[in-house]
């Protein structure tokens, strides 16, 4: 591994940081994500996470094609871009994209908390124990952690992670769309 895959690597699995601070979160409503079919019948683009510990990045839709990347951790976040055969065409959080087999996916959503505030001091999200800015904060979590999500209303994620159980804005993680809303 070269330096700066290294670092992706490292990146992508930082730690939770839980902290207890009080202080509020604003920010601008969402928008839809518009969405069109894929040849599996499941919307493109959507959201799916890592089910395996070890998942080669391949160049193209085939085990004969080279791998760029592996992953070395489950449960990381993932968008489906596009769909041949077996493969998905996928994109991280990083914005590398490549293709992995269907069998390496799960549709169970996970989300990582705003990684383009990695690497700022002093910057956390907060874990609200219902979807609104007045509620109580439970936790503050460190960007770049993995949350599982398992509701959006498409201005809030019920999250959780570490036990630690309650609701992020959706505009501070990746792994839902603007607006999106799921149960």
């Amino acid at each position: 591994m070269n330096a700066t895959t290294v670092t992706r690597f490292l990146a992508v699995c930082s730690t939770l940081a839980l902290l207890i601070i009080p202080v509020t979160l604003a920010g601008p409503p969402a928008h839809a994500q518009s969405v069109a079919q894929g040849a599996s019948g499941l919307p493109l683009p959507r959201f799916v996470s890592l089910k395996a510990r070890r998942v080669n990045l391949r160049i193209g839709p085939s085990r004969d094609y080279a791998v760029e990347w592996m992953y070395t951790r489950s449960g990381i976040p993932m968008e489906i871009i596009q769909e041949y055969d077996h493969w998905r065409r996928v994109r991280d959080p990083e914005g590398t994209e490549g293709w992995i087999h269907k069998s390496l996916l799960t549709g169970e959503r996970t989300a990582i908390v705003a990684p383009w505030k990695r690497g700022q001091d002093k910057v956390y999200v907060q874990l609200r124990a219902r979807p609104q800015v007045s509620a109580t904060l439970l936790a503050m979590l460190e960007p770049g952690v993995v949350v599982n999500i398992s509701e959006c209303n498409g201005t809030w994620c019920r999250s959780e992670i570490d036990g630690a159980k309650g609701w992020v804005a959706q505009n501070e993680i990746w792994g839902a769309y603007p607006g999106e809303a799921f149960k």
